[in-house]
Order: C-alpha cells, then sequence, then structure tokens
C-alpha cells in the first residue's frame, strides 16, 4: 500500500515541471510580441477584453507551442508577417543595435563628465585654498581707519 501510494504521488509530481515550462514559454512567446490594438502593452498583458489581436494571437501562439515549435521560431513568423514593430524588444541586429549600447553609452559618458566636474572642482578649491592672502597698501590705510573709527565709539 505504501509502495503504491509513494508510486501514485511520484507519477502526479513528475509532469509538474514540463506543465511549468510549457506555461512559462507561451508566456515568453507572448511578452515578446507588442499588442496592435494600439494599447502599447504585449499579447500577454493586453487587457481588452475582446481585443482583435491579442485573443487570436494567443490562441495561435498555443498551437504553434504543440506542435512543437520553439519562442524563436515563433517570433520570427510574426516578424515577418507584421515586421519588427510586433516585437517587444528590439533586435540585436543593424541599427536596432543602438537601441541596446546607446543608454549604456549614456550612463558611461554621464560618469565620465560628472567625475571630471567633481575633479576640477576639487582642485580649484585646493588651489583657492593653497594662496597666501593679499596684502596691499590700501588694506593698511582702511585698517588703521578700522581702528580710529571704533576707539572713537568705546569712548
Amino acid at each position: 500500500m505504501k509502495t503504491v501510494l509513494t508510486l501514485l504521488v511520484f507519477l502526479i509530481v513528475l509532469p509538474m515541471p514540463y506543465a511549468w515550462a510549457e506555461l512559462s514559454s507561451t508566456q515568453e512567446v507572448e511578452e515578446g510580441l507588442t499588442c496592435q490594438c494600439s494599447c502599447g502593452l504585449t499579447v500577454h498583458s493586453c487587457n481588452h477584453l475582446q481585443c482583435s489581436f491579442a485573443v487570436p494571437r494567443k490562441q495561435e501562439i498555443a498551437k504553434a507551442l504543440s506542435e512543437g515549435k520553439g519562442k524563436e521560431e515563433i517570433l520570427a513568423s510574426y516578424m515577418t508577417q507584421y515586421g519588427e514593430k510586433v516585437l517587444s524588444a528590439p533586435t540585436t541586429t543593424g541599427f536596432n543595435l543602438a537601441a541596446w549600447i546607446t543608454p549604456f553609452l549614456a550612463l558611461i559618458l554621464g560618469g565620465v563628465v560628472v567625475s571630471l566636474i567633481t575633479l576640477r572642482w576639487s582642485r580649484r578649491r585646493a588651489t583657492q585654498e593653497a594662496q597666501p592672502p593679499v596684502v596691499t597698501e590700501v588694506a593698511d590705510e582702511y585698517r588703521e581707519r578700522l581702528r580710529k573709527e571704533l576707539s572713537q565709539f568705546r569712548d
């Protein structure tokens, strides 16, 4: 009896990861496509109940996955049918590569600019502190005048 129960639990639990993998791959493919109903969301996230694009595509994706097609193959078929605009992320070829590289280059360039500005400010402050105050003849005259006025004020 114990062996039968263990075998039954094993047979129930064994296919679970495969079912999860199929669901996640369905979600991955749906997330890879942008809905064309002007909602700006992916096919998986489209919140229109009767969406003329997302609802049929979800059925087509499920059918294609059950036929054994892979994510890349399905996305490629939609790209040939609708163009690159249907993909939720730009491809990593040609001019689209700039969309992937530009943000990182902007961050690096911004970091370099901030570093250079802070370095320049710190050097400017160090040179200002190192210079001795300049004493001129005019300053001595003003000092004497201040002493006289203060002595008159105290009296």
